[in-house]
């Protein structure tokens, strides 16, 4: 049932659109529900999806926002939802459910970085509450609906995921915050999140990937001084972006999760680590910051956050 952490040769690449993946592919009668879809990566997904058929569910803390950024784009809907909130997410799920429809695909997009320090709910670390925790109770409280026999789940992890595993003596950075390590804790449990996820579910025929969609300058970077974009050589003073052959368009950069969500080439497998358009190969000790870091794939870490998670939020579809 597991499936191998190496590359299938999918012929699509770190150039290939969203579009470009969804080529051929009706979703005619599909929904998704896309966390964060109206900004970045996650609106060019929405906007990918409904070219290609999908009615997509757009979840958004800004929800004045996200009615603007959609507005004009037909098969969307917009609801409120604050995944640093848990009777947000409560509010959101409850709402979800009673409309009565089913999921094919949750692509869990949203997400913080390397932010101050900051603390949300119960003085959780907001970086491992909102892009985490908030999506694990997300999911979980959504399970009724989510489709057996072909549903997706993706979580939108990161490269990263290579600055930090699970800080298991203190994963809401009590002592020392770093605000980049932090984000890579957070990273490092959407991946874990979905190779547990995956084990749980792919006998409902549910399957569960995790992804880096690639180095995209969006509004994610909006915590990111400027001086300290223009010292990690992404921007020059004036705000150009420099060596843009490095960087991925948010077509390019949304490519990977609809591809994740939607492609037949994964059908049968789940629990993996994706980066351009992909499965990943595992990373290489002392190499470039590339592929998936085994803290990030290791099962029994996975079922040790799924369980640490469960207790935290107060929800688990899974728990006997």
């Amino acid at each position: 049932m597991s499936t191998a952490q190496h590359k299938i040769g999918s012929g699509f690449g770190a150039n290939s659109t969203a579009d470009e993946v969804l080529e051929g592919i009706d979703l005619t009668g599909k929904l998704a529900v896309v966390t964060g879809g109206y900004s970045g990566l996650g609106l060019e997904t929405t906007r990918s999806l409904t070219k290609a058929g999908a009615r997509v569910v757009v979840p958004a803390r800004r929800r004045a926002a996200a009615e603007e950024a959609l507005a004009g784009l037909a098969g969307v809907e917009v609801d409120e939802l604050d995944l640093g909130d848990l009777e947000s997410v409560r509010g959101f799920a409850e709402r979800f459910l009673a409309s009565g429809r089913t999921i094919d695909f949750m692509i869990d997009n949203a997400g913080i970085m390397a932010c101050p320090e900051t603390r949300v709910g119960p003085d959780w670390e907001a970086q491992f509450a909102t892009n985490h925790l908030g999506h694990f109770a997300l999911v979980n409280r959504l399970w009724p609906a989510i489709e057996p026999g072909g549903a997706r789940v993706v979580s939108v992890s990161s490269r990263g995921h290579h600055f930090s595993g699970i800080r298991w003596d203190d994963v809401h950075w009590r002592q020392g915050y770093d605000k980049w390590e932090a984000y890579g804790q957070a990273k490092t449990a959407n991946v874990l999140f979905a190779v547990h996820l995956d084990r749980l579910a792919a006998d409902r025929g549910v399957r569960a990937f995790a992804l880096h969609p690639g180095g995209i300058i969006t509004p994610l970077q909006r915590h990111l001084p400027k001086a300290e974009m223009v010292e990690r050589g992404w921007i020059d003073e004036q705000g150009n972006v420099l060596n843009p052959e490095g960087f991925k368009s948010p077509e390019q950069g949304a490519a990977t999760q609809v591809w994740a969500a939607t492609s037949p080439q994964l059908d049968g497998m789940g629990g993996v680590y994706l980066e351009d358009c992909d499965i990943a190969e595992p990373a290489v000790d002392g190499g470039e910051r590339s592929g998936v870091k085994a803290w990030a794939t290791d099962p029994e870490q996975a079922a040790r956050l799924w369980a640490l998670s469960a207790e935290l939020t107060g929800v688990d579809a899974f728990a006997a």
